[in-house]
């Protein structure tokens, strides 16, 4: 008997990863099939399991570091990612789009082959030198998680940190994983002089609905616990609700902000489930196979939010929604926040800090 399935990788072979298909992008003119003919051995479920899909780094080759934006519904205007695609593995991630500009699959492509930047303090370096460069807030974590595990190893992310101390340009991180407290040293120093902040995902407080949508990911306790850890160390900490998702997380947001508020959080944000080109699929796909009872209603809701599509990527809405149930959301948002006592108004990070550190072979200042 022939079975044929729309994925390019076996899906016993992805074991511990988020997306369950791996489907081709949307700009590739051909779409591939996995097929077995009953031939091959390895499709029986009596032989021995096959090893899991291993991840691939692959050296990005680019000439910039720094990524503009021109967005009116976000709050920075420039981002760095040290890293394409993420192993944390997130199934609703709204960067695995992304991964179809390289000719690769949003499924599991986008976190098992992955693309790292091992320059990119060197560019970062050139680039805050350049005359033109105008000093802003840089954020991390806006579109790929720059801790995740791969970091541990390479340590991109901390060299860049270390080259925007030196510069004193600020930067605002946003990430899912406790790795960010090794860089304690380096983000407590900036924060002395107003430069740095950041903010812990924390999607949910149920660790197997964690393990189910974000693999890879901390632990949602260990999450917790970097907040508390960032706080003590006098570094601005947030919680980010994100992505909040009607009948299946949303009615732990306020459970969320307590925790974080008691573990040292002052500011916090929620954005929307956001599912542009192929994550509606991904997450479809994944609802049906993890909660399959939930599976309906959820996405229904989603459209009701959408106005009736499963995505609407007009600004301003794009993160919140519209209709009576992301007003529900928003309301509670707000009531809670305000019950805690989370954004309180507080100093922006610091720009009039900036300074071009002497080179080799500058000429050293006289004064």
């Amino acid at each position: 008997m022939t079975t044929v399935l729309d994925t390019t990788i076996r899906p016993d072979l992805l074991r511990g990863r988020g997306a369950l298909s791996n489907h081709a992008g949307r700009f590739e003119r051909q779409s591939r099939v996995l097929v077995d003919d009953g031939w091959d051995d390895g499709w029986r479920a009596e032989d021995a399991t096959p090893p899991a899909l291993r991840t691939e780094v692959i050296h990005d080759a680019t000439r910039s570091i720094i990524s503009h934006n021109k967005s009116p519904d976000i709050s920075f205007d420039q981002s760095i990612n040290p890293y394409r695609g993420c192993e944390h593995g997130c199934v609703y991630c709204f960067a695995r789009p992304s991964h179809a500009y390289l000719g690769l699959s949003p499924g599991a492509d986008f976190e098992s082959r992955l693309f790292a930047k091992p320059n990119a303090a060197e560019l970062l370096a050139k680039e805050l030198s350049a005359p033109g460069y105008v000093p802003r807030v840089i954020a991390m974590g806006t579109n790929t998680d720059p801790y995740q595990p791969l970091e541990k190893k390479m340590r991109i992310t901390r060299s860049i940190l270390e080259v925007m101390r030196d510069f004193r340009n600020p930067v605002a991180i946003v990430t899912k994983s406790p790795l960010i407290l090794r860089d304690l040293d380096i983000l407590s120093e900036m924060a002395e002089m107003g430069l740095a902040k950041a903010a812990l995902s924390v999607t949910t407080l149920d660790r197997k609905l964690a393990r189910a949508m974000e693999p890879r990911a901390g632990t949602p306790a260990r999450r917790l616990q970097a907040i508390r850890g960032l706080a003590d160390a006098g570094i601005p900490a947030g919680v980010m609700f994100a992505p909040a998702i009607p009948a299946l997380n949303d009615h732990e947001m306020e459970a969320v902000l307590t925790a974080a508020k008691e573990n040292g959080a002052r500011s916090a944000g929620y954005v929307l489930l956001r599912m542009p080109f192929e994550i509606k699929d991904l997450f479809r796909e994944w609802l049906e196979a993890e909660v399959p009872g939930r599976a309906r209603h959820v996405m229904a809701l989603v459209r009701s939010m959408r106005g009736g599509k499963d995505y609407d990527s007009q600004w301003n809405t794009r993160m919140k929604g519209t209709g009576p149930y992301a007003e529900m959301m928003s309301a509670r948002f707000r009531m809670a926040v305000k019950k805690l006592g989370l954004n309180q108004p507080a100093k922006p990070l610091s720009i009039n800090n900036f300074r071009r550190p002497p080179r080799i072979g500058d000429q050293l200042s006289l004064l």
